[in-house]
């Protein structure tokens, strides 16, 4: 693979632009903020909420390299219910973790009664993955680009499972785990990130799918994202109108980068709570009286 970077000259051929689906993301949600944390390397606030998603991604993680698909068979709901509480850690996000053991319990009784038990665990657990992908010059009509790019995607999926459709059909599905709470709103970027990992997936070296026993033949057929603060679980199939966005969003990118320009979306509500609201010439702008 090429080298790779935030700090990109769209004029040189190497290294090429590094996009990770948080960096991907950034950009979605503020040009500017990217450019502040991502290109000149400020410092983001930590926040409570930030220290809450690692901590329970971390547990989520344990809690599959741990469970015993034999041990659990012959449990009761109440039993698996239990069990999974204690594969979890005992810190402040209990309540959390209950909510999951809970949905995780009736997760495997399913598969049980379903015959599919060993379908149960999934088949990546906390993996990076790398990529490269091109992107064609007219792939957004609305940023034109001067040129056809290869850019290099990086992303560490949070989980994938493999599953069998009412057909018969195997398909892989990742899903993604969030610890804050559902809104409608959030359904455009959970497709957008879950769409990230079917490009990941779908591009990455067959010497580290083969390493991670994913086989290249079995499509990416669904996703499925769960927030647990709201017991609430989506699964649909891809969507290809997701694809694409995720394609025009980093054309949107590419076309920052060659104009060396980032602007600003700005939005009292979210931009007060930004890390870099103080030195935000937007920010700080007559938008704001």
């Amino acid at each position: 693979m090429n080298e790779y970077t935030y700090q990109w000259d769209a004029s040189q051929e190497e290294p090429i632009l590094k996009i990770t689906k948080s960096s991907f993301g950034s950009f979605q949600w503020c040009p500017k903020k990217y450019e502040f944390s991502y290109i000149e390397r400020m410092p983001i606030d930590t926040t409570e909420a930030m220290i809450k998603g690692t901590v329970v991604h971390n547990s989520r993680e344990d809690f599959f390299d741990n469970f015993d698909v034999i041990k659990a068979e012959n449990m009761s709901h109440s039993e698996l219910i239990d069990y999974n509480i204690g594969l979890h850690p005992v810190d402040e996000y209990s309540d959390m973790y209950t909510t999951i053991s809970a949905f995780e319990a009736q997760r495997f009784l399913d598969a049980k009664d379903a015959g599919q038990l060993d379908q149960y665990l999934p088949v990546i657990n906390e993996e990076m993955l790398d990529a490269e992908i091109i992107i064609p010059r007219d792939i957004n009509p609305k940023f034109p680009l001067l040129r056809d790019y290869t850019v290099h995607l990086q992303g560490i999926i949070d989980r994938m499972f493999i599953s069998t459709d009412d057909n018969g059909e195997l398909g892989y599905v990742p899903m993604e785990l969030k610890t804050g709470a559902w809104k409608d709103y959030k359904q455009t970027s959970m497709r957008k990130e879950l769409a990230f990992y079917k490009f990941l997936l779908e591009n990455a070296p067959q010497e580290r799918l083969e390493e991670l026993g994913i086989d290249r033949n079995i499509p990416v057929s669904h996703w499925a994202w769960y927030y647990p603060a709201s017991n609430y679980l989506q699964v649909e199939k891809v969507k290809k109108t997701s694809m694409k966005a995720v394609m025009n969003g980093i054309a949107q990118m590419i076309h920052a980068y060659e104009r060396k320009t980032f602007p600003t979306k700005y939005f009292y509500k979210t931009c007060a709570h930004c890390s870099f609201f103080n030195i935000c010439e937007s920010a700080q702008s007559e938008a704001w009286v």
